[in-house]
């Protein structure tokens, strides 16, 4: 989505210079209308990284726990918690990491979630861990956002692997857009098929965003019938990529989409 709006912007205007905010992974300002847009990545929006149990114990310890991955579910990570000073215009997503056991092991590295410092006990699944990561981000949001500032909440890309999951041989081979019977016969919750990690990771953004000052843009299911718009064989990768998307696609749509409701927006605003 980042780089097809940056496509469309320097379409606009090519005096473009590359300039990051503080915690950006990328970035461009256009000089002639002083307008800066930046990716700020984030897996999990809130801060984690690498626990190892302590030789004096503890409660994670003394429930068998070795090592894994430590998320302070009310602590956001730094890449964006000081761009919310910056931004006039933000767009949120998250949710894929916590349905990926290929980015956490299970029994390997499980993620430990902590609140207030301490270990939530018992340890809780990743997807009950993903409703605690957004009650405190959207707080945080919505006490440190700018006054003024307008925020979205992008929900779940579909993937489109089929025989498979991404490490078992799963692919994405469809010339065409998919048949409405065929988008639920591969996203319906009741077929518990590879790719509903999208439906259900929505499930919890919906719930988490509830009542809050955030604009929901729902890209989710008009994505799901683009079977057709993976890199596929052609990603470069030792497996098919059915989960990223192609440019010119279906990103642009969404972008599309994001400034019709920007302006909305904007307009029950004046």
């Amino acid at each position: 989505m980042f780089v097809s709006l940056f496509c469309s912007l320097k379409r606009v205007s090519s005096e473009v210079k590359k300039w990051r905010p503080v915690g950006a992974d990328r970035g461009f300002t256009f000089l002639q209308y002083n307008v800066t847009l930046a990716y700020h990545r984030t897996n999990l929006l809130a801060r984690y990284g690498r626990w190892s149990a302590n030789s004096n114990g503890g409660v994670l310890e003394s429930l068998g726990y070795k090592e894994g991955y430590r998320v302070d579910v009310d602590i956001p990570v730094d890449t964006w918690a000081e761009s919310l000073s910056f931004h006039d215009i933000l767009i949120f997503n998250t949710g894929h990491w916590y349905w990926a056991p290929a980015k956490f092991d299970p029994m390997k590295s499980p993620r430990l979630f902590f609140e207030n410092g301490q270990p939530v006990v018992p340890p809780v699944l990743p997807d009950v861990g993903l409703d605690m990561v957004m009650k405190h981000m959207v707080m945080f949001v919505e006490k440190r956002l700018k006054p003024g500032a307008i925020k979205f909440f992008r929900t779940q890309s579909p993937r489109h692997f089929e025989g498979g999951d991404w490490n078992q041989g799963g692919s994405c081979n469809r010339q065409n857009p998919l048949l409405p019977e065929q988008v639920e016969e591969l996203f319906s919750l009741k077929n518990n098929g590879t790719n509903v990690e999208a439906r259900l990771v929505n499930q919890h953004l919906y719930k988490a965003l509830e009542g809050s000052g955030f604009h929901i843009l729902d890209i989710t299911h008009l994505s799901e019938f683009r079977a057709d718009a993976h890199p596929s064989a052609a990603g470069g990768k030792k497996h098919d990529d059915c989960m990223h998307w192609c440019l010119p696609g279906i990103t642009d749509t969404w972008n599309d989409l994001f400034i019709a409701q920007l302006n909305n927006v904007r307009f029950r605003t004046k």
